[in-house]
């Protein structure tokens, strides 16, 4: 040991100035690489603790060789990037054992795969063994039983969300607030234990984030420049009930038991799902003798050692159902479903014949059937959802289940309109609430209440009317112009007017008739064509267009409303008041809540619409 060359490993945990101390080394030299320096000055320039934490301690032994306790040199190449780029096949730590080899000295190292390399080399090696002391983490005592999330940032006083699922209360912990620096020694705090507890693992780590689950604790970490301070919010489960608490029907027990195999368990955020979740998941497990594990990212579900967890595995989950699929588990728990291919992931899962249980953000009951209804085969979806639970305030609180059937969609009247339709009934009463269906090239989602509502005026259309008034001008748009104006309305079950400038009549009507016969054949309904000026003027509410930039929303509400004041509305509740440019359009830069909401509307399949003010 009178010559002694660390790795990186040894330098991030103070491995050196630890062993002169303590074994008491008369006058050591330790020759850093510089390959690890190059490391370090990597990980701080991307704010990881690591590089930070590596350096100072490379400046302590800077102030240990001014006092005469040992002799410091820096050797060695500094790695290209090609071994920046493999680092992790080993490539940096092959240049430090390389070093240690020309300069006949012993390698000094916390990574056991780097030890047992270097004694196959015939390279002397002293393994530095971090011995991981249990301690529980600082930020564990904001918590008590009623604490559901912990809330910290710098310059703001530290904050937590108490309470149960729809009785939650915003309290502030301390009159004082935070300061950076205690702040980042949390942060350290907690990404050390990430690398010694084997119940502590480090999630997710990107530039400006951090995910980190330590056992019940879920932590995410923000700092600049992903967010404008260094943030840290913690969150945690306070119930762990069982099935029976939920105080299930008899005939929902049974579901679950015996006939349940795709189920959706929907609910807004801190509504109970993952409480409900973990439920249902050892209802599985303990009384129900089934294998049953889980996809999370992060793993935050509190479940028994019995229950895998599984998370992403080399970054994507599409391996870690392969995996699943040959594990062959009776029940999978998805936990959350948000993109695309969570989506079709899950899809694909169940029609493997893999009992499903998603979770989903949805705010109605319908929501989470329509959001996987917009992203795969509507003839698929009772076989991927046969069942889908909503969750609100901790509580089961509406029950769906969904079938196929060959009908006439609810609203409208020819037979030969009858399609396939997926109905989506109330599981206790067997109400029918929503019908699923294609109508031309779109999917509906029909609410049963707004189909069958009364007191309806003339300036107030049904939803059946307004999407077949919506098909038909999309099939007309198809023939005319493009700058052509149009404009149809539904006046009766059975007919409808179409209203273009008398140019184009003849091109609408065809020879013979023929034309508007094959659109009146493809749509169902009869149509009369008459010219624009005479079409009385509709003061109701109409849908407007929306197209996307990398950068904005636009809302496009035709040249003719150029100039003018619109109320912009989402399934009838107000959302803004805006005045169109020239070109008639109203942009929104998106990022904005604004631009969120209207995203979310547009992924939810709910109605947009304006008025002239």
């Amino acid at each position: 040991m009178k010559r002694i060359i660390p790795d990186t490993s040894a330098v991030i945990i103070g491995a050196i100035s630890e062993i002169v101390e303590k074994e008491d080394l008369d006058y050591p030299e330790i020759i850093v690489p510089e390959a690890v320096v190059c490391e370090l000055e990597h990980q701080a320039n991307a704010n990881r603790s690591e590089g930070h934490k590596g350096l100072k301690e490379l400046q302590k032994l800077q102030r240990m060789q001014y006092e005469g306790e040992l002799a410091i040199d820096f050797k060695g190449k500094r790695p290209t990037n090609y071994d920046i780029k493999y680092a992790k096949s080993g490539e940096i730590d092959s240049i430090i054992r390389d070093l240690a080899r020309s300069e006949m000295g012993t390698l000094l190292t916390n990574d056991k795969v780097q030890a047992e390399t270097a004694k196959a080399q015939g390279i002397p090696v002293y393994y530095f063994e971090q011995k991981y002391v249990e301690k529980e983490l600082s930020i564990e005592r904001f918590f008590d039983e009623n604490t559901m999330s912990v809330h910290l940032k710098e310059n703001v006083c530290p904050m937590a969300k108490k309470g149960t699922p729809g009785h939650i209360d915003f309290v502030k912990l301390d009159e004082k607030p935070y300061t950076y620096s205690q702040l980042h020694e949390i942060v350290d705090e907690i990404l050390d234990k990430a690398k010694s507890d084997s119940k502590t693992y480090l999630e997710s780590s990107k530039e400006g984030s951090f995910v980190v689950q330590s056992r019940e604790y879920r932590i995410s970490i923000a700092y600049p420049p992903f967010s404008e301070g260094l943030e840290i919010t913690v969150v945690r489960p306070v119930a762990n009930i069982s099935l029976d608490e939920y105080h299930l029907s008899d005939k929902l027990l049974e579901r679950i038991r015996t006939n349940a195999e795709g189920i959706l368990i929907s609910g807004s955020p801190g509504a109970g799902k993952s409480t409900f979740v973990q439920a249902i998941a050892k209802y599985y497990s303990s009384k129900l003798n089934k294998i049953v594990k889980t996809m999370e990212s992060p793993r935050d579900l509190q479940l028994p050692d019995d229950i895998t967890q599984y998370s992403p595995l080399e970054g994507s989950m599409e391996n870690t159902a392969d995996v699943l699929l040959l594990v062959r588990p009776d029940y999978t728990i998805y936990d959350e479903l948000r993109k695309n291919t969570d989506f079709s992931i899950f899809a694909d899962m169940r029609l493997a014949g893999v009992g499903m249980i998603g979770v989903v953000h949805a705010t109605r009951p319908i929501d989470a059937i329509q959001r996987i209804a917009s992203r795969v085969e509507l003839g698929v979806i009772p076989s991927i959802v046969d069942t889908s639970i909503y969750i609100e305030n901790g509580k089961v609180t509406h029950v769906y289940e969904t079938k196929m059937t060959v009908k006439v969609p609810t609203g409208m009247k020819e037979a030969d309109l009858a399609r396939p339709v997926i109905e989506v009934r109330d599981f206790e009463t067997g109400d029918l609430k929503n019908e699923i269906y294609t109508y031309g090239e779109q999917t509906i989602v029909m609410d049963m209440d707004l189909v069958n509502g009364t007191g309806q005026d003339e300036t107030h259309k049904s939803a059946v009317d307004k999407i077949a008034e919506k098909e038909i001008l999309r099939k007309i748009k198809k023939i005319l112009p493009k700058k052509a104006k149009v404009d149809v309305e539904v006046i009766s079950p059975n007919r409808a007017n179409i209203y273009i400038p008398e140019e184009f009549i003849p091109k609408i009507i065809g020879k013979n008739g023929k034309r508007i016969a094959e659109i009146e054949e493809s749509i169902g309904i009869s149509l009369g064509v008459e010219i624009i000026e005479e079409k009385p003027v509709n003061k109701a509410p109409f849908e407007i267009d929306i197209t996307h930039t990398r950068k904005q929303l636009i809302l496009e509400l035709g040249k003719d409303n150029g100039r003018e004041n619109f109320d912009i509305y989402i399934n009838g509740e107000y959302l803004l008041t805006a005045t169109t440019s020239k070109k008639g359009e109203i942009k929104i830069k998106k990022g904005i809540e604004l631009s969120d909401f209207i995203i979310e509307a547009i992924e939810m399949g709910l109605e947009i619409t304006a008025i002239k003010k």
